[in-house]
């Protein structure tokens, strides 16, 4: 593992991430899944980039909409995944029941980790406010935010587009990760540092990840050896 250590924690440096992202990217591929990676132009000679995956639902039992009544309880359980068309899921459901949620991974230079952001709104255009996103957050996740190891969710301007996010506040990352890697590292164990960080803070913010990215991520790099 490449990894910069102060003291006893493990940060991740820059272009590890570049490559883990790479790596993520390629497993995505591998399963089907959306993800990509977006370059954006930061400068006049300068390029910077992001992990992006645009991911449909219908909205949680908790999350009320300004029209309309709320889904019954068996369909609030139902995900609509990777819908590339907003006129597809309209025939489903009506344009403020279903939100288009959409994620992106950054690397932080302050805190050597990675970071994720989203933002999500109904068809209709209408974004989700603050206490809206805590309202749809499953109990268990409201719990652990409240006791850390993320700390909060809050909204920030994207660091590359300049539009307001939501952001997992990556202050604790490292203090959390720095134990899952170590763990690693006596097992003797490589590991994609982004398919372990985005499975542990995915789920708080509705993203799960396959388990068959463990499996893809372990024969790339069995096929690289």
């Amino acid at each position: 593992m490449s990894f910069k250590k102060d003291s006893e924690d493990l940060f991740l440096e820059e272009n590890k991430f570049k490559q883990d992202c790479a790596e993520f990217i390629k497993c995505s591929q591998q399963i089907g899944d959306t993800w990509q990676w977006i370059n954006v132009k930061v400068c006049r000679d300068s390029m910077d980039g992001y992990m992006s995956k645009t991911h449909f639902k219908l909205k949680e039992k908790g999350i009320a909409s300004n029209r309309g009544e709320m889904m019954t309880e068996a369909l609030t359980c139902i995900h609509i995944e990777d819908v590339p068309e907003d006129s597809q899921v309209v025939g489903i459901s009506a344009a403020s029941e279903v939100i288009r949620y959409e994620y992106h991974v950054l690397y932080s230079c302050s805190y050597q980790a990675p970071v994720l952001y989203f933002r999500a709104c109904f068809l209709d255009g209408r974004p989700l406010t603050l206490a809206e996103v805590w309202e749809g957050m499953h109990e268990c996740y409201k719990e652990r935010l409240w006791q850390g190891p993320w700390e909060t969710i809050t909204q920030q301007e994207h660091p590359l587009l300049g539009q307001p996010f939501f952001v997992l506040h990556p202050c604790r990352t490292n203090d959390f990760m720095t134990s899952v890697l170590s763990s690693l590292q006596k097992q003797n164990r490589n590991t994609n540092y982004i398919i372990s960080w985005l499975s542990i803070v995915g789920p708080v913010v509705g993203l799960s990840l396959p388990l068959d990215y463990a499996k893809a991520s372990s024969e790339q790099r069995t096929s690289a050896e």
